[in-house]
């Protein structure tokens, strides 16, 4: 079948082109020739026309050619350069036109696979971070367990030889109690740990219901405070007068308010005030507990809720965990919390959303 003409390509263009400045050349001198004047002007007319042509022709080369190709180089330069922004200008549709096209589809895969490795590389180092937070985390773990070991240890150690060299029988008794004591500290500390541990690196999941909070709270505040016989300080609470629904993992909230009751029980000065509020604010419920004693250090409140963190002024010496499992357990609900200093004590806090 025979070639269509067609004006689509550069080289087409070009011949085409030579043909029509070829073609205006000739008849240009040949009209130039037949002018009434004299021939040296005739040509200089012709000459004229020449440079005027010529001119016109730069002109369109530089339009149709140089420019685009300017432009893809320039294009191309800022490619090498990493800097995959850059566009080319398709306005033709010769190889140019094609070119550019294709040079902009290979910059947008470049963008792509460069976003893609940029991603990659942040979450790599993200992924390193971790590892060595981790690392740290554990390193600075076995460090504190080993020391909050020695004492326990210690102690059995202490009366254990103790009770080989002791021959009074109520001595011995009391040195076994002790010990018993001691490795009942131990037992709960590692469980305490290990649940935490569970709690922090995902092992565990939530198992969310609905269930009413006004008499959750209720129950567990009785067994803890009112069902342990005389209590030297004075108990207040203020709770709604009607059922109150959330939804969350009731095990879970129930070690939360465990921590926190028993937290303010020990430190609750003698005589002191204990209070419980739980009040709606909009569709939020706001739990708080506040015993009366001796304030925490501005400095030290954002540190309560760390691992195996004691404050200096506390009345007891527990395992230093029950907070930081409060506040994991707040935490993976993405639920408000937090501790502050009031008036002669110390209250803590949460919020938690109502549900119909």
């Amino acid at each position: 079948m025979k070639e269509q003409f067609s004006l689509r390509t550069v080289r087409k263009k070009i011949v085409m082109a030579s043909k029509i400045v070829g073609i205006f050349l000739i008849v240009s001198y040949m009209i130039s020739a037949r002018l009434p004047f004299r021939e040296d002007i005739s040509f200089l007319i012709w000459l004229v026309f020449v440079v005027l042509l010529t001119f016109l022709v730069d002109y369109l080369l530089e339009r149709f050619i140089s420019a685009p190709i300017s432009d893809i180089c320039e294009v191309a330069r800022r490619i090498a350069q990493l800097d995959f922004t850059s566009r080319c200008q398709v306005t033709s549709t010769d190889e140019f036109g094609h070119l550019a096209g294709n040079i902009n589809k290979m910059s947008e895969n470049l963008q792509q696979v460069l976003g893609k490795l940029e991603t990659a590389n942040r979450q790599l180092e993200k992924d390193v971070r971790q590892e060595k937070q981790l690392l740290e985390e554990r390193k600075e773990l076995i460090d504190r367990l080993s020391h909050e070991m020695k004492t326990p240890l210690g102690i059995i150690r202490a009366y254990a030889e103790g009770i080989q060299d002791e021959t009074d029988e109520g001595k011995r008794q009391k040195y076994s109690e002790i010990i018993l004591s001691e490795t009942e500290r131990m037992n709960d500390l590692i469980i305490t740990l290990l649940d935490l541990s569970a709690l922090e690196n995902g092992a565990v999941s939530l198992e969310p219901e609905r269930f009413d909070f006004v008499e959750f709270l209720e129950t567990a505040a009785g067994r803890l405070l009112l069902d342990v016989g005389e209590i030297d300080f004075e108990l207040q609470y203020e709770l709604p007068e009607h059922k109150v629904y959330v939804y969350t993992d009731r095990l879970r909230m129930e070690q939360v308010l465990n921590n926190l009751i028993l937290n303010a029980q020990k430190n609750v000065s003698p005589k002191g005030i204990l209070k419980l509020s739980l009040v709606e604010r909009g569709n939020e419920l706001y739990f708080s507990i506040y015993n009366q004693g001796i304030p925490i250090e501005t400095d030290k409140l954002p540190k309560v809720w760390e691992k195996f963190y004691r404050d200096k002024n506390a009345k007891y010496s527990g395992s230093g965990l029950g907070l930081a499992i409060v506040a994991q357990i707040l935490s993976m609900q993405d639920l408000e919390y937090g501790v502050r200093n009031l008036p002669n004590g110390v209250e803590f806090f949460f919020f938690i959303p109502i549900i119909n």
